[in-house]
């Protein structure tokens, strides 16, 4: 099943691998990508990749993350990544975009100097405090994500995934232990989840009804059990899911954790196969009641273990990260049979600010 085509409303996607949106410190300093971008892409489609989500890009430089970070904020972000597009499809591999506000995980630089979040809730890994957003910037804000997938769609994107996961801002307004807001934004389930409905309302306007909107969902905000009064985690996600591709999210890749959770993101030492796909039986609750797509990301490492996942119908796809960053023809390997588990120790070493690469070899 590894090595079959499936279609995501409208993609032919020719296998079920994914390479999960990682940001690639590669871009110019305004966001603007970069050939060295379109280098990493081609690569990745060369080596058979099915889909390829980009790094995070961001729709407002207010929502800036990270350095290097790609963005989508302006008409003029659109002509370099029509190259970085065609450079991919020419190897018949899909392309999406992933988009991002910061939320409380903004940059704060001389010219951002405040954070913006749903609620004034400390970000207690950075002592910071975020100021709590005004319905006019919340609706600016979805003006910005819609804009941005006109965007993607005039670039030639296959489609777009809204970040909803890993404690940026949209997933800040799911998340209960983020959103205590009172408005049409916040409290229940479906409110918190409406920012969200409301961003593909308007980009659906832009767009027309075909255009794919893919979803990375926090299945779990990664406390442990008891030790917050209000977070993310199971049954609610499984409602939320349910939500989101009730009202046009055509797949949804399930991941989780924030930074305050602790090392809940980039899992170490997976080094057996009981340790990998650690957000499987989440994955497996969403695809019993949902009727598109889901992709599984999160420490999956061997052949054996992919396998089992789309047989045992925890997932439709397999979404890899740090393995295709020390691996980037894993796939081909996969496929040829020269290998059954990829050589990546889950180190962490590739978040590297010069550009994401595998940095094992030299801590020897």
């Amino acid at each position: 099943m590894l090595f079959e085509p499936i279609n995501i409303a409208g993609i032919e996607i020719p296998n079920r691998f994914v390479r999960s949106a990682t940001h690639e410190w590669m871009a110019q300093p305004d966001g603007t990508p970069t050939s060295r971008i379109g280098d990493l892409y081609e690569e990745l489609a060369r080596n058979e990749i099915g889909l390829i989500i980009t790094g995070y890009a961001y729709v407002n430089p207010k929502g800036k993350s990270d350095h290097l970070q790609q963005g989508i904020y302006d008409d003029r972000c659109i002509e370099p990544y029509k190259e970085i597009i065609s450079r991919v499809h020419e190897h018949g591999s899909k392309i999406v975009i992933q988009i991002v506000h910061g939320g409380r995980q903004t940059m704060i630089t001389t010219d951002n100097p405040y954070v913006l979040a749903p609620s004034a809730v400390v970000d207690i890994t950075k002592g910071i405090m975020p100021e709590e957003m005004t319905e006019k910037e919340v609706l600016e804000t979805i003006e910005d994500f819609a804009q941005a997938v006109r965007r993607a769609k005039e670039a030639g994107f296959d489609g777009v995934q809204l970040h909803c996961a890993h404690g940026f801002l949209l997933s800040n307004f799911i998340s209960p232990y983020t959103n205590r807001r009172k408005d049409r934004w916040g409290g229940s389930t479906e409110k918190r989840t409406q920012v969200v409905l409301d961003i593909i309302s308007r980009a659906r306007e832009l767009v027309g009804y075909e255009y794919p909107i893919l979803v990375k969902l926090n299945v779990t905000d990664g406390f442990k059990p008891g030790s917050h009064k209000h977070t993310l985690d199971a049954p609610e996600n499984i409602e939320i899911a349910k939500i989101l591709a009730d009202n046009g999210v055509c797949a949804i890749e399930i991941s989780g954790g924030i930074a305050e959770a602790g090392d809940e993101l980039f899992r170490t030492n997976i080094d057996l196969p009981a340790k990998e796909a650690y957000y499987r039986d989440y994955a497996k609750m969403i695809k019993q009641q949902v009727n598109v797509p889901v992709i599984l990301v999160g420490g999956i490492r061997s052949k054996q273990v992919m396998e089992m996942l789309l047989k045992e119908s925890y997932a439709d796809m397999i979404s890899l990260c740090r393995p295709l960053i020390c691996e980037p023809d894993l796939v081909t390997k996969l496929k040829k049979g020269e290998s059954e588990i990829t050589k990546c120790v889950s180190c962490n070493l590739c978040s590297d600010e010069s550009g994401i690469k595998c940095n094992y070899k030299f801590s020897k």
